[in-house]
């Protein structure tokens, strides 16, 4: 896969996300590892595989390192949370990508220094989303597809 099949925005970054938006929202109604292979095990061969979510690694440039976003939940502004792993929720015309925090509910490291530190057996989605420019991105690394919605 290049850059996104069905996306030229000239954002390498913003057009696979925005292409993991639109898999990921065609199975929603409401190399062997790689973004394209994501995508098509997500979508399946026969349309649906029962998993509704490209887990994403995102690489800030200039120091390459994975960028860790964090946020708390509406009900506990002291609970906060750490994750290196997302869920693209949606990525506008301007790259600019709402991003669902992904945690194992088993992980009580609340604030992993890296993505090794942090438990993925399980991941699922938080409820704690955050904006991000996507220019500010060099990389992506895609997971395999799972089911994080619950």
């Amino acid at each position: 896969m290049s850059c996104g099949k069905h996306h030229d925005s000239g954002n390498c970054v913003c057009d696979i996300l925005s292409e993991i938006v639109a898999a990921q929202n065609d199975v929603l109604s409401d190399c062997n590892t790689s973004c394209e292979q994501s995508i098509g095990d997500l979508l399946g061969d026969t349309g649906g595989s029962g998993r509704d979510t490209v887990p994403v690694l995102l690489y800030c440039k200039g120091n390459c390192k994975p960028f860790k976003g964090f946020g708390a939940r509406r009900d506990s502004i002291k609970d906060i949370k750490g994750s290196f792993y997302f869920r693209v929720k949606d990525v506008d015309k301007d790259c600019c990508a709402t991003l669902e925090l992904l945690r194992d509910p088993e992980d009580k490291n609340e604030d992993p220094n890296s993505p090794v530190e942090q438990k993925t057996g399980n991941l699922k989605a938080t409820g704690i989303c955050i904006s991000v420019d996507l220019d500010c991105f060099c990389h992506v690394t895609c997971l395999p597809a799972i089911t994080a919605l619950s």
